[in-house]
């Protein structure tokens, strides 16, 4: 038989494929041809069965899917530290809303979004999920860029630098909506922004188009115990159970934060098959609360993760993250086995991906899939010696190790270098935004 011919095959150390669960593969390669997946084989039989255009070895490396980041804010990026340590409504409302009033516009999202997405590539991440402003700017910055994206369309209540209310809010979003659907690596999400924050009429209209458009519902959700108490006191209800009233509760409704939970909230998401969107750094860095992940996952409720804006992070390494979310999941739960390094890496990938929609294309390796790959380096003093090749993704300094990137087989870093966005343009415009935003005689 004459080899087949593809376009990359890519040798490697390790694989790890997410599905099947639990597995590693040693000194295999994975085929890529037309922007997707052929599929593993072992490296000898690969050099029988195909020619290919280019062929990459990477001994020293472990390839994975891309992870996927569900839920941030990445124009953000430029008040990374501007507001530190503070809690959630008087960092909110006394400090970044006041600053984005002045601030935000569509040449702030873009270089907002342009950092975040070098970062984000930089450490690992080939998908993300975003609500902000200015959705056509990140739309166009994510498109040139070559990443993947869930881009949300915000509703709030009050007037910001992009919308006058809920209605202007959710024409516009609607109007993103027509232009995207269908086209590839781009999904369109309603994204009213809290239950706090948003008012009951146009919660209704929200539901109405999430169900006959069939778009997700992004919604930050039970952040703190003070968002519960008062939608106790204004509503009667808890907040969750005011969403499954208003019709906004559906299978592609994603709760972001989730950190005050009890029975009947558990049972409400698996009546309603919804995602919950762990973002454990924020929740801490903001002392909201810790989400229960292990409650929730023994529930069968689909636990994705997320690292929020680096507003309140202040970074967008989601290597970082899971290792925090598998850490702190432990000891909530008070048991060390109840998160380990596959669930973990899990959570960052094909459970990320199940909450946007996209499993069936991304988050695994496996055939047929789009070409979304990641590949980390795991020849580190501070990686060594390597028993546990998924252990050592998880709990040592991975998003650093990070040195190629590929979605759908189009390389996004090369050995370590971004190949669609300039580091040193990026640099300049953050300092830039950093004058403007604090002068130097305000420090």
């Amino acid at each position: 038989m004459q080899p087949t011919k593809i376009d990359l095959l890519i040798n490697c150390g390790w694989i790890i494929p997410i599905v099947p669960e639990d597995r590693v593969w040693q000194n295999c390669a994975l085929a890529i041809d037309k922007e997707k997946i052929v599929g593993i084989f072992p490296q000898a039989e690969a050099a029988k069965r195909f020619t290919a255009t280019k062929v990459q070895t990477l001994d020293n490396h472990i390839l994975m899917p891309g992870l996927v980041n569900a839920h941030g804010h990445a124009a953000m990026t430029l008040l990374r530290g501007y507001a530190d340590d503070l809690p959630l409504r008087p960092w909110l409302e006394k400090h970044i809303w006041p600053a984005e009033k002045l601030h935000v516009s569509e040449e702030f999202v873009r270089d907002g979004t342009k950092i975040a997405m070098a970062e984000m590539i930089s450490s690992g991440t080939t998908c993300f999920a975003d609500m902000y402003f200015f959705h056509e700017a990140i739309a166009e910055e994510v498109r040139s860029a070559g990443m993947r994206s869930q881009i949300g369309f915000t509703v709030l209540d009050f007037p910001t630098a992009y919308g006058k209310d809920a209605d202007d809010y959710i024409h516009k979003g609607l109007a993103l909506y027509d232009k995207y659907h269908g086209m590839p690596l781009i999904k369109v999400a309603c994204a009213p922004h809290a239950p706090y924050s948003v008012s009951d009429p146009a919660m209704q209209v929200i539901s109405t188009y999430a169900n006959e458009l069939d778009m997700a519902v992004h919604i930050h959700c039970h952040e703190t115990a003070d968002e519960v108490s008062e939608s106790l006191a204004n509503y009667g209800c808890r907040p969750l159970e005011r969403l499954r009233n208003l019709g906004l509760l559906l299978p592609q409704t994603q709760l972001v934060h989730m950190t005050q939970v009890d029975a009947g909230d558990i049972k409400l998401m698996q009546d309603h098959n919804c995602h919950v969107v762990h973002c454990p750094e924020s929740n801490m860095k903001l002392a909201s609360g810790f989400c229960p992940v292990a409650e929730l996952m023994e529930a069968g409720i689909n636990v994705a993760l997320g690292t929020d804006g680096a507003a309140s992070n202040n970074d967008l390494d989601l290597f970082g993250e899971l290792k925090t979310a598998a850490l702190l999941t432990k000891a909530v739960a008070g048991d060390p086995a109840v998160l380990d390094a596959h669930a973990a890496l899990r959570m960052a990938t094909i459970n990320g991906a199940k909450a946007l929609g996209w499993d069936d294309e991304i988050g695994s390796l496996e055939a047929g899939k789009s070409a979304d790959i990641i590949a980390i380096e795991i020849n580190s003093i501070a990686q060594q010696p390597l028993y546990n090749s998924a252990s050592q993704l998880v709990y040592t300094n991975a998003g650093s190790q990070v040195t190629h990137s590929w979605v759908a087989g189009k390389p996004l870093l090369d050995d370590r270098v971004l190949c669609t966005l300039n580091k040193s343009e990026l640099i300049q415009s953050a300092s830039d935004w950093r004058n403007k935003i604090q002068p130097k005689s305000m420090d």
